[in-house]
């Protein structure tokens, strides 16, 4: 049973707990807006794109063609599929273009290590010029990201989701490999 004292400790434990949140999110809901969204986004993508770069980079040449089984992307075509989506997000919803000379549509048959480590840095610093050039219209207005219609922020964090996903994938292929990622020495 309880007592009308328990009763009031505990909505006085819960009132503690639940104030700072909804406080928190009230302001949060005041003050943020799609530019935070891309500040955000450019903070996790230095993040992200610094692990692949790293491991790109400690990846020995000789595995770059390896793969975990038949029909399943090798090493490098992982990178260079990371690479190619980077063109592509911002070329199909956007209309950003790739720099003069970037041919992203065939990235993926590329095998040489040092071409993809070049292409792969190009790509995250193509994606984050585009992003901080973006303004508050360009993150709200509508584009087109697999025949839908969505904010143009939605494309900038599906970036960062196929990347992660790649990044989770290649640490995988690295430590199968007796490669110990970088920033885990």
């Amino acid at each position: 049973m309880i007592t009308e004292g328990r009763r009031q400790t505990a909505g006085r434990a819960w009132k503690g707990v639940l104030l700072p949140l909804v406080v928190t999110a009230s302001a949060a809901r005041g003050q943020s807006g799609p530019t935070d969204y891309r500040d955000e986004f450019l903070a996790h993508l230095e993040r992200s794109s610094q692990k692949m770069t790293r491991l790109s980079a400690a990846m020995p040449e000789s595995l770059y063609t390896w793969s975990p089984g038949a029909e399943v992307m090798s090493v490098a075509r992982v990178y260079m599929h990371i690479a190619r989506y980077n063109y592509l997000y911002l070329d199909g919803s956007f209309g950003i273009r790739a720099p003069d000379g970037v041919d992203w549509q065939n990235f993926e048959s590329v095998t040489d290590k040092a071409t993809i480590v070049a292409a792969l840095e190009a790509s995250f610093r193509h994606v984050q010029a585009a992003a901080r050039g973006m303004t508050e219209a360009d993150l709200t207005r509508s584009v087109t990201l697999y025949g839908r219609q969505v904010p143009g922020w939605k494309v900038l964090f599906q970036i960062l989701s196929h990347m992660n996903e790649h990044v989770g994938q290649s640490i995988a292929y690295a430590r199968v490999n007796g490669i110990v990622p970088p920033w885990s020495e």
